[in-house]
């Protein structure tokens, strides 16, 4: 199975911001959307990714002042990013090795979703549960 089948059934809904948006902006965006991270975009450039876990550590670290600052002090801009074509063992490794849990999807350039650790763990237990099924029918049958 591969990304593009994780987009056709989640959509390519994508939330983004500004590189010089703060991280109070930052984060009522996370919140209004329910998602834990967002991609920061310059125009339709990717520029880096940040989540929950950015915010919260940069607090720990640094108080309430840290609310203040921008997006782009925090961001992670190193960004790994997935392929439609890719497999999804393979992003699943990725994103396991790596310890990150939201990957964007770049098609021709472009940004064309973002998925999560979630969204790959729900497609690998979907598929044991019909391997499942099509032994156990399997057996019944002979």
């Amino acid at each position: 199975m591969t990304v593009k089948a994780i987009l056709k059934e989640k959509g390519g809904n994508v939330f983004s911001m500004s590189p010089d948006a703060t991280l109070a902006e930052v984060a009522q965006e996370l919140s209004k959307h329910k998602v834990g991270a967002l991609l920061i975009m310059d125009g339709d450039q990717l520029v880096g990714i940040l989540s929950e876990r950015d915010i919260v550590r940069h607090i720990a670290s640094a108080g309430a002042e840290a609310l203040k600052v921008t997006a782009s002090s925090v961001m992670t801009k190193s960004v790994q990013t997935a392929s439609p074509d890719d497999l999804v063992d393979d992003v699943m490794q990725r994103m396991t090795s790596s310890r990150f849990r939201h990957m964007p999807v770049v098609e021709s350039g472009k940004v064309a979703g973002l998925i999560s650790i979630g969204d790959v763990v729900k497609v690998k237990i979907e598929q044991a549960i019909r391997e499942r099924d099509q032994i156990r029918d399997y057996i019944l049958s002979t």
